[in-house]
């Protein structure tokens, strides 16, 4: 299934313990670890832990280094608080920014309208659940409906505030589609080559997420974790683009 946006992207999470530590795997990945060795990395990810450590700088580094960046705080506040934070980052020059969809409509419009008056070209994803949310977990803190169902609804909600995509298990993708068609970017983490072995419970491969119609690929241990991230990066991309041509 075509996501509606062309070839599917892989963006790097850069979940790593300190910026030197971000910064030397970008380098393996760029390199390789074999001599003539690289991938095209253009999109990274940098979380709470990196930003909270390394800060505006590190970002600023990374934009300067040519990098789109995406910057995931999955931001969930009032509405005004929101709308500030979103002011404050919007010189940044991210790719994107994430903002928590539980937030509500107005929480979500009041981010939308301080990035355009900021005058700024990131995108604002709207997070809908966590992926290492199930459904007994989402029971146990009161979430209504199942996580399926709950996931649909923000991806409407986030559509009608005019946000600009919407981060996703790949396993909700299909009925994401058909709720909301081509009207969001999908922003799909949760990537494994096989189920189970940590904290996520919503995964798949990515060949499945893409043929599910994901946009972009958040894919972070997997990478981090292997022998060799380059190798791991190549068959991420072989594996997508044999989905997108069936």
């Amino acid at each position: 299934m075509s996501n509606g946006h062309g070839i599917a992207k892989i963006i790097a999470a850069l979940d790593l313990p300190t910026g030197e530590a971000a910064l030397r795997f970008l380098e393996k990945m760029v390199c390789g670890t074999n001599a003539g060795a690289c991938v095209p990395l253009e999109y990274v990810k940098v979380g709470p832990r990196l930003f909270a450590l390394e800060g505006r700088r590190f970002v600023e580094g990374l934009v300067r280094d040519g990098y789109k960046v995406f910057l995931d705080l999955k931001l969930h506040d009032i509405p005004n608080t929101v709308a500030g934070a979103v002011d404050a980052l919007a010189g940044l020059g991210l790719w994107a920014l994430t903002l928590h969809s539980g937030g509500g409509r107005e929480m979500l419009v009041a981010a939308a309208n301080a990035r355009d008056a900021a005058g700024s070209a990131m995108h604002l994803l709207g997070v809908s659940v966590l992926t290492s949310v199930d459904d007994a977990t989402w029971k146990s803190v009161g979430g209504g409906g199942s996580v399926a169902e709950t996931v649909v609804l923000r991806a409407r909600l986030c559509a009608d505030a005019g946000v600009d995509g919407l981060v996703c298990s790949p396993r909700e993708l299909e009925a994401v589609r058909q709720a909301v068609g081509g009207a969001l970017l999908t922003v799909v983490p949760g990537i494994r080559p096989v189920a189970g072995g940590d904290d996520q419970k919503r995964t798949a491969s990515a060949g499945i997420a893409v043929r599910n119609g994901a946009d972009y690929l958040v894919v972070g241990r997997p990478l981090l974790a292997a022998e060799d991230p380059v190798l791991t990066w190549k068959e991420l991309q072989r594996d997508m683009e044999e989905a997108e041509t069936r």
